[in-house]
């Protein structure tokens, strides 16, 4: 069943705005309203997303973040980079790269 796209941008409208007073609100580094609102802003953005593209064929420019595993994180210690990977790379190398910005 397809949802209206007119619908689901109200939904994330309303989750958008119940995240920021969620975050506004907190009460602490972990506080379960912020998390829940983050939930629900990432299920609506998906929901929103996906009746855009079915009815209309367009698509935001946004996409969310995979959410990796807690024990994949422990296995990734020891990949972590360390800076010495990289010595050939200084800072005058940065100077002769394009930035992409025009002046104006």
């Amino acid at each position: 069943m397809t949802v209206d796209p007119r619908a689901a941008l109200d939904r994330l409208i309303a989750a958008l705005e119940a995240h920021y007073n969620a975050v506004v609100a907190r009460k602490g580094e972990d506080d379960p309203a912020v998390d829940d609102a983050y939930d629900v802003l990432a299920d609506a953005f998906e929901v929103y997303d996906d009746a855009l593209g079915t009815v209309h064929g367009e698509a935001t420019p946004f996409y969310l973040a995979e959410e990796e595993d807690e024990d994949e994180d422990d296995e990734d210690e020891d990949d972590e980079w360390s800076g010495d990977e990289d010595d050939d790379y200084d800072a005058d190398d940065l100077a002769d790269e394009p930035t992409g910005l025009g002046t104006r």
